[in-house]
């Protein structure tokens, strides 16, 4: 029987972060979730266990990793991420805490437009980004520097980026597989399934890969 584990969450009450927070409890796992506005949070349940507050900054950090196995990071705030680096502010101080606290498997998701250290984004998902997703451009940086950071200084940490190709909510459209150079539109509920899976994988530890549903 495999025992229950305890995730740190951050951006549970975004669109994947609450299937996620649904599926780890629904495992039989614990769940710790720290949020700005505990009301957006509808999901009530024994294992759950919600704190009010805003990340960077968040001044007990530390306080938060008292027993936890996964660090799970699902942020995003477009308009935020149009001017300033929120999430690499965000990661540069979770990354420390982690350390400090001896917690070392950590997941963030970012956007598939997104690109990673070291690669070329497919000629398709370029020519989205500089049209159809200009208006996100800032997200995708922030994502990108958060990637660099993580490769550059972080592999101490078994850190793993589900660089996600996000559509909408919805019945499940199938089983979501990591991908090098293939990406699906997912729903919430299916990427949240992957982030999921994918914490327990060895395999997936420093990769910034690109999630796809099985052809068969």
């Amino acid at each position: 029987m495999i025992e229950p584990a305890t995730y740190l969450v951050f951006g549970a009450t975004g669109q994947t972060g609450r299937h996620f927070v649904a599926r780890a409890l629904a495992e039989g796992n614990r769940v710790r979730a720290l949020v700005r506005d505990p009301g957006k949070l509808s999901i009530s349940h024994p294992n759950l266990e919600v704190q009010q507050g805003a990340v960077p900054g968040f001044a007990g950090l530390d306080d938060l990793f008292d027993g936890v196995d996964f660090v799970v990071s699902m942020l995003g705030d477009a308009q935020a991420q149009k001017n300033d680096k929120v999430n690499t502010a965000f990661v540069g101080e979770l990354v420390p805490a982690m350390r400090r606290q001896g917690v070392r498997r950590f997941l963030y998701q970012a956007g598939g437009l997104s690109t990673a250290p070291g690669r070329r984004q497919p000629l398709a998902l370029r020519a989205i980004r500089t049209t159809l997703a200009r208006d996100f451009n800032g997200q995708h940086e922030d994502n990108e520097a958060v990637m660099e950071y993580l490769s550059r200084e972080a592999n101490d940490i078994e850190w793993m980026v589900h660089r996600a190709g996000i559509g909408s909510d919805g019945p499940s459209k199938g089983v979501l597989g990591r991908s090098a150079r293939k990406i699906s539109i997912a729903t919430f509920g299916d990427c949240a399934d992957y982030n999921y899976r994918l914490l327990s994988d060895p395999s997936a530890v420093h990769t910034c890969d690109f999630s796809s549903y099985s052809a068969g």
